[in-house]
This record gives structure tokens, sequence and C-alpha cells, in this order.
């Protein structure tokens, strides 16, 4: 894609088939496939040694696997050495050459590809305006802050054109506000390139924001690949109803009752608290966001709505959350705005609580 950045990126597609890696006896990477297209930033999440990292390895070639491949363009790259795979990579911690100036530190894959100085010159020029750099060229890391120095990390990722980009936790070294700042610039500047992108992190938040796609992996295993707004609604998995977001998650079974609305179905809690709902993927536990519990008179509409007692408040900014215990022993989290004036329910209070049987979803392990 070549554009007003200077730059030309070509986007090409990137798969992964059964990609399987152990160390020492231990597979951290397990039968891992996906597969995105050109132009996509796609997000790998998960917690520490849940295989993001090393699943990112093979594709950039650090790392063999002991089973699968890795194809960008349809064209197998498994067995190319890492700085033949003409990827661009943003490290953990920069990787920046200290005695370099920030121009140097750019320039430097381009010279050793052997480009000439004038398009060196050129090149990057245009890949520190795209990050915003301009005047900082003479600069040497030390000189600069982290958001900047990770600027630079970017810059010189893209200054080849590569194909396909990857990041390793791009932002994990940068303060909260930087880092939600760098969130939307990382996102511009893909969106801009149209360079197809894997980034890894552990951040929830920072996955929704960014990706076009997220990857929620635990145990070396691929949970679900789907958009942001898909994993967070409808997670396919209980490992992922519990890592992503916030969730009350009841174990119990799934059945039908010949009360329930047509399409509707019911869940029992272990406990014995009896929910309607429209079933989903599995029948192991049911998932219910903080968010689509009513409490108050706003629960008294909804179909499965239960008296509780609340147990504990917290306040969050804007949001206030309630931890409330229903009559079979069963907690739940509710989560409202915060109320103009006041606290609306008093700890030790009675309250109804709800939800539609549209808010909740049957997942399996």
């Amino acid at each position: 894609m070549a554009g007003a950045s200077g730059l030309t990126i070509q986007a090409a597609s990137l798969e992964v088939r059964g990609l399987s890696k152990a160390f020492g006896g231990t597979r951290v990477v397990d039968d891992v496939s996906f597969r995105v297209a050109g132009g996509t930033l796609l997000t790998l999440l998960g917690p520490s040694g849940s295989g993001k990292t090393t699943t990112l390895r093979m594709i950039a070639g650090f790392e063999d696997p002991d089973a699968g491949s890795v194809l960008i363009a349809n064209r197998d790259i498994t067995d190319r050495p890492a700085h033949h795979r003409n990827i661009g990579v943003v490290f953990q911690q920069y990787a920046l050459f200290p005695h370099l100036t920030v121009a140097q530190n750019v320039a430097y894959p381009l010279e050793m590809r052997r480009h000439g100085r004038v398009e060196i010159r050129s090149r990057v020029g245009a890949a520190l305006d795209l990050v915003r750099l301009q005047g900082l060229e003479g600069r040497y890391p030390r000189q600069l802050s982290g958001g900047q120095q990770q600027r630079v990390a970017l810059a010189r990722a893209i200054v080849f054109e590569p194909p396909v980009l990857l990041m390793d936790e791009p932002l994990g070294a940068l303060d909260k506000r930087l880092r939600e700042t760098m969130q939307v610039e990382v996102r511009r500047l893909q969106q801009q390139l149209g360079i197809t992108t894997v980034s890894v992190t552990h951040d929830q938040v920072e996955a929704l924001v960014m990706s076009d796609l997220i990857g929620v992996m635990d145990g070396g295993v691929l949970h679900q690949l789907a958009p942001p707004l898909e994993v967070y609604q409808r997670p396919a998995t209980q490992f992922v109803a519990d890592f992503i977001g916030e969730s009350n998650l009841l174990s119990g079974s799934l059945h039908r009752d010949g009360h329930a609305a047509p399409g509707s179905l019911t869940f029992t809690t272990a406990k014995g608290l009896r929910i309607r709902t429209a079933g989903g993927a599995g029948s192991a536990h049911l998932v219910v966001r903080p968010e689509h519990v009513r409490i108050g008179a706003e629960a008294e509409a909804m179909t499965n709505r239960y008296q509780a007692e609340v147990l504990e408040i917290l306040y969050v900014g804007d949001l206030v959350k309630y931890r409330v215990v229903v009559e079979t022993g069963d907690e739940l989290w509710a989560k409202t705005l915060a109320p103009a004036t006041g606290q609306r329910w008093a700890k030790g209070g009675r309250v109804t609580v709800g939800w539609e049987p549209g808010d909740g979803l049957t997942v399996g392990t």
C-alpha cells in the first residue's frame, strides 16, 4: 500500500499451521493455527506462560517449531532464518543502539540491506515523520522519553517496508497514561500503513482498543480467535470469559424447562439458583457481565430477578460496583454509573437484582 507516508507496504496474509513447541519436556505452544488477512492487526492475549511470546518468536524465526509451519503471502518461510524473513520486529525493551542517534538507529536495517545513501535518507525521514519525531534525528536514546524511544523502535521496524510487523509487549514499559496514548498512535500508524501486524500483550484493554482480531491463549492453547466485541460478548470458553473483562461466572447445569419461554433454557447453579438464559456454546458455566446486572427498581422488570443483600460497595471513578448475595448464597457483582449525589444503596441493605435471559451466556470449560 502506497500513500502520503512516503513508505510503500505490500500487505501480506500471515498463516500459522499447527505450531507446537516444547521446552524441557513441557509443551508451551500446542498445535496453534490461525490465518489473518493482509492489513489486519492481530493481538495474541494471555497471561504469562500462555505461549503467546513463543508463538511470536516462531513467526519471527527466533525459535524453531517442533511441528507446524509459518506462511507469509501463502509462501512457507518456516525454514528461513530470521534475517531472511523480511519481518519487522519491535521488542519489549526496544533494543535501540545507545551509541547511535535516532536517525542512525532507524537507518540501520537499510544499511544492512545495502540501500543507497539517498534512499536511506529519504526513507528515514519518511519513517520519522510517520511516528512524529521530526527534529529529533540527532538525539541519542538516552536523551529521549520512553514514548519517544518506542516511536524510534517502531520507525526502525517499518523503514525497510516489511509485509509483516511483530510487536512483543510494545507498550509494557510505559506508564498508564502514556500507554493509553500510544495505543491510539500505534493503531493509527498500523492503519495508515496497512501493514499486517501481530502484537503480544497481557493487557486486555490494550488488546480490545488496538485489535482487529484477538487470539486468547492459555497453557499453549489458542482458546478463541475473533474480533474484540465478539471475544467480550461471546467468550468461547470459561477461561476467556474469566480473563476478558469482569464476569459473574456461575457453575451449574443447563436444561430445558417446560415452563420456560420459547427459545429459553434454564441454568441451575450448584447452589440451586434458577436462571433463564438463551443458552450459548456450552453448559458448564453461565457468564453474566456485571454491567448487565440491574439493581433496584430497574431490576423489577427483568425476567431473572432476585432479592439480595449488598455485601460490598466499590467506587471506581464514574462507576460503582456492588457485590451482592442472593437467597441461595450465590454472589454476584453489579456495575452501575455513579449517582450524581449521595449513595444509592448501603452495605447490608436489601435490593432487587436482575437481568434478561439474553444477557447470560453459557460456556464450556
